[in-house]
C-alpha cells in the first residue's frame, strides 16, 4: 500500500442548518475529493447541513461512509440511513472515541464548538503521542483566523509548545488538505 491509498478520513464540520451555503459547497468538494482517491469517510453521522453535505458528495463519488451518532442526536441530528455503517452510541464520549479509532487521518472543516472539541481532542492526543496521524484544519477563508492567532499567543505566553503549534497541519484549500491527509 503507498503513503494514503486507502485511508479513512474522519471528518469533523458543521451540523446546523444554518450555515451558509459556501460551506456545504466545500464539504460536497471534500466528499468528492475523498471519493475521487479511493479513500473512506468516517464523520459524525448526521445527513444535514455540513455532515450530510460531506456524506452524500462522498458515496455518490463511491466512498464508504461510517456514521457515528450518539443515540440522543439520532433525531435532533437527523442520523443519516444512507451510511455504509451507521454507528450509534450512547454518549459524545463514545462518538469521539469510534470516529477516532476508524480514522486514520483527522480533517476539520469550518464549525462551531462541537467541531472544535473534537479536533482539540484529536489534536492533544497527537501531541501526546497517544497517536501518530495526521489532524488537519481546512481554513478556506479565515474561519479559524482568530483560533490561530490566540493560539499563537499561548504559544508566546509559554502555555503551548512550538511543537503542539507544528502538529497542526492548517490549509487553505481541500487538495492541500488531503494530501496532508495522506502524508
Amino acid at each position: 500500500m503507498t503513503a494514503g491509498e486507502g485511508i479513512s478520513v474522519t471528518v469533523y464540520c458543521g451540523s446546523l442548518r444554518t450555515v451558509p451555503e459556501s460551506y456545504l459547497e466545500l464539504a460536497a468538494e471534500v466528499g468528492r475529493q475523498i471519493a475521487a482517491r479511493g479513500w473512506s469517510l468516517t464523520w459524525g453521522g448526521g445527513r444535514t447541513s455540513m455532515m450530510g453535505a460531506v456524506a452524500r458528495a462522498a458515496r455518490e463519488g463511491g466512498a464508504r461512509t461510517t456514521g457515528v451518532i450518539p443515540r440522543g442526536l439520532v433525531d435532533r441530528e437527523v442520523a443519516d440511513s444512507d451510511a455504509d455503517d451507521l454507528l450509534v452510541v450512547d454518549t459524545m464520549r463514545d462518538r469521539k472515541a469510534l470516529m477516532e479509532a476508524h480514522g486514520d487521518a483527522f480533517l476539520a472543516l469550518p464549525g462551531g464548538i462541537g467541531t472544535l472539541e473534537e479536533v482539540f481532542e484529536v489534536w492533544t492526543s497527537r501531541v501526546l503521542a497517544m497517536h501518530a496521524k495526521p489532524v488537519v484544519l481546512l481554513d478556506v477563508d479565515g474561519h479559524y483566523q482568530g483560533l490561530l492567532e490566540w493560539l499563537a499567543e499561548l504559544h508566546r505566553r509559554g502555555f503551548v509548545s512550538r511543537f503542539a503549534l507544528d502538529s497542526l497541519v492548517v490549509t487553505e484549500d481541500v487538495t492541500t488538505a488531503l494530501d496532508a491527509c495522506a502524508s
